[in-house]
């Protein structure tokens, strides 16, 4: 994954699990705190350190607008026949993509045929409040048995997420409720499966993971394992993750929550 920065102002493919009720102990504070009413919460997405957002409730996703088909290469061993190459990129404000980054590698003949059809690519740039704006997006290029030239496709495998709404922070008086879990505000997919390997069982993991005051997971277990290496992946998307802290009363708090974590599918 990408090394990424996160500011506060702002599967798997991931859906929530059930929180405990009651909310654990003390608060850590660890980088800064976001400055965030929990009962009425503003969380707007904001750049990382580099001037770069992600696709999001305020960010439109960039859209391939023209691209050459990568042509399959030759003389590659027979175990490499199909699979696929996974590119990370920024779309800058012109539609131009900079800072290509290989995120899952097919091998160096592949990884460089789907290189050079993506830097000749050219997109319709994200938006922000109808501006164009920088925005990170993933690519993959699927390469097939019969050999066939393969079609970039782009990919959201990191995004930014809106706030939970009042309904969910605080009673029919307005007030804020005696309790609420943490809830994430920026998810990262845990891994890209392979579209020619099927593993047998459900590629769902459940994790565990202590979200502290400023919002920053920590500790993550897994509760509910895959094997075949899945469990790792799991546990690193979502320490990736970031979250509005729990609250008690309105304060934010150190809590637990369960994340359920769902592998890329293609």
């Amino acid at each position: 994954m990408r090394p990424v920065h996160y500011a506060f102002a702002l599967l798997a493919v991931a859906g929530i699990v059930s929180a405990q009720d009651a909310p654990p102990a003390t608060p850590l504070v660890n980088q800064a705190t976001p400055q965030v009413h929990q009962a009425n919460p503003q969380v707007h997405q904001t750049a990382d350190q580099d001037g770069i957002y992600y696709v999001g409730p305020e960010i439109s996703l960039p859209k391939m607008v023209s691209t050459v088909s990568v042509p399959y290469p030759y003389n590659v061993a027979a175990k490499n026949i199909q699979g696929m190459t996974v590119m990370a990129m920024v779309i800058d404000v012109k539609g131009v993509p900079q800072h290509i980054q290989v995120l899952r590698s097919h091998g160096e003949a592949f990884d460089r045929a789907a290189l050079a059809a993506l830097q000749a690519s050219r997109f319709e740039p994200g938006l922000l409040a109808g501006k164009p704006v920088p925005v990170w997006i993933d690519v993959r290029v699927v390469f097939t048995a019969n050999r066939s030239p393969a079609v970039p496709q782009v990919l959201i495998t990191e995004r930014d997420l809106p706030a939970p709404d009042a309904s969910q922070l605080e009673d029919k008086h307005h007030k804020p409720l005696s309790y609420t879990p943490p809830f994430p505000i920026h998810t990262v997919d845990a891994d890209f499966s392979d579209p020619y390997t099927k593993h047998p069982y459900v590629e769902v993991a459940i994790v565990s993971v202590e979200v502290g005051v400023d919002g920053l997971p920590k500790d993550a277990r897994v509760r509910r394992g895959l094997g075949f290496g899945l469990d790792e992946k799991a546990k690193a998307a979502v320490m990736h993750y970031r979250f509005l802290p729990a609250t008690k009363k309105g304060t934010p708090i150190e809590a637990r929550r369960d994340i359920m974590v769902n592998f890329v599918e293609f």
